[in-house]
């Protein structure tokens, strides 16, 4: 009998007691699921030839979503770590063999409030040992890859991957469809790896929407095929995206479960328009807003929808419409009783739907917002009416790029967009009404992100924090 498995087999009981030391005073998902259940005391090592079955779906994956999504998952729960452990000494009743995967519809167009809902099974026994996954879409079924992700850890003495705890039941549904984060590459250009790599993180806390701030005053990085002088406006001529550029982060994020929505912003936030085409703004010396008396400008809104449309094929577009540098707006006052706090009621009490993302609570770019200030944000506050809430489809926390680039963009979004991202998936009634309670949770999914290759800051402070002094990544 090899050395390994000795080890194995002497150690095994402590081991298992050493999680349950370590996990059982807290449930390390997150965001928490609807319903969960699990054992104590036994635990399950993850087959080395662990595989994916797909017996009874109805989706038969053409354009290989699942079996990608599979593939990131062995890679998450791997960390980067050798699996060297001798399986030929384990027992094949604690051996977990692959995941079975049932997915009930058979196509995969991400539509606007698509089902996300899925059922996952850990057993504590089999013959043969599966896991099984049971989605009514391949977006739910990719949420439960990644809630299975959680329930995996790699045990550095066995040097194998282990599902402790088993057996686990999780039944699990979003709270809003609409769970977003904006991304700004106005103000700072970041780079297509750097955009892929915030679309990955976004997945492992089940965020579903990337909000595209695309353009703005500062800059407008996007090729217009209609009209191709517009991103003279960029930067430089490196710090642009191609059109194809645009459609490769749009199908990055489909085959991740992440709708795609393109934002740009009219008619104020728009000086950059004008560097190519100088007739948008309205004269030479005041250059924003643009030009709502000249034809082409309409023109040229027209032709970036048009272009938009070809790519971007989420449900939604954004048209900005802030700031608008008018001083009648202020002097009139049916316009400036909407300016304030308390927007989200009245909207959805004039019978329209809301995405809540407001200013004071779910800015990223507000160093001093802590995560406590995102957790607790509650997107019904004062909306008591039921068919009211039911106008709320959502919420989004902003990284507005003022201050951030490639740099730092992680450790500012991360992990204080976790905290609303449960906020927006978890039942109200699951939902800590002390973010105390969950502190040492959230501590862990950090460290889980950190783990994963995310540079997420600690959980103790402000937005992008350092750690302050030498300690496990656990007590930051």
């Amino acid at each position: 009998m090899g050395k390994k498995v000795c080890v194995f087999l002497v150690l095994v009981s402590i081991l298992v007691l050493a999680i349950d030391a370590i996990t059982v005073d807290r449930l390390n998902i997150w965001p928490m699921p609807k319903l969960v259940s699990h054992g104590e005391h036994r635990t399950l090592y993850v087959s080395k030839d662990f595989g994916l079955k797909t017996e009874g779906s109805k989706y038969n994956d053409a354009s290989g979503i699942l079996k990608d999504g599979f593939s990131r998952l062995l890679d998450v729960i791997r960390v980067a770590h050798v699996v060297d452990a001798n399986f030929s000494g384990i027992d094949t009743s604690v051996l977990l063999q692959g995941l079975h995967v049932v997915v009930l519809t058979a196509d995969d167009e991400l539509r606007y409030g698509i089902d996300e809902s899925y059922k996952l099974s850990v057993p504590d026994s089999g013959k043969p040992v599966y896991a099984h996954l049971e989605a009514q879409t391949i977006y739910g079924a990719l949420h439960g890859l990644q809630t299975f992700s959680q329930l995996c850890y790699f045990n550095f003495t066995l040097e194998v991957i282990q599902v402790p705890r088993v057996p686990w039941t999780v039944i699990d549904k979003p709270r809003f469809s609409y769970r977003g984060l904006l991304i700004d590459t106005s103000r700072h250009y970041l780079p297509l790896p750097v955009i892929k790599k915030v679309i990955d993180s976004m997945t492992y806390a089940k965020l579903n929407v990337l909000h595209w701030h695309i353009v703005d005053t500062q800059s407008f990085p996007l090729e217009i095929p209609s009209y191709p002088k517009l991103w003279d406006g960029a930067y430089s001529i490196s710090e642009r995206y191609t059109f194809v550029d645009a459609a490769e982060i749009v199908s990055y994020a489909q085959r991740r479960g992440i709708n795609v929505l393109a934002e740009i912003d009219v008619p104020g936030h728009a000086r950059s328009w004008g560097i190519g085409y100088p007739s948008l703004w309205p004269s030479k010396n005041c250059q924003q807003p643009l030009d709502v008396s000249n034809e082409f400008t309409f023109k040229v809104i027209d032709g970036i929808l048009s272009d938009f449309s070809k790519v971007f094929k989420f449900r939604f577009v954004h048209l900005g419409g802030d700031e608008v540098d008018t001083s009648c707006w202020i002097s009139t006052p049916r316009l400036r009783k909407w300016l304030g706090g308390g927007v989200a009621q009245k909207v959805v009490a004039s019978g329209l739907r809301c995405i809540v993302s407001n200013q004071d609570k779910w800015y990223l770019d507000h160093l001093d917002d802590t995560w406590q200030q995102f957790y607790m944000n509650e997107p019904l506050t004062n909306i008591t009416n039921p068919k009211q809430q039911e106008l709320v489809i959502g919420g989004e926390v902003c990284m507005w790029g003022e201050h951030i680039d490639g740099s730092d963009i992680e450790q500012t979004i991360w992990p204080r967009a976790a905290a609303a991202a449960e906020r927006l998936w978890t039942p109200y009634d699951k939902l800590a009404k002390d973010p105390r309670k969950v502190t040492g949770r959230l501590a862990h999914f950090r460290c889980l992100l950190n783990q994963r290759g995310v540079a997420a800051a600690p959980v103790a402070g402000p937005g992008r924090v350092a750690p302050e002094e030498p300690g496990s990544c656990y007590s930051q």
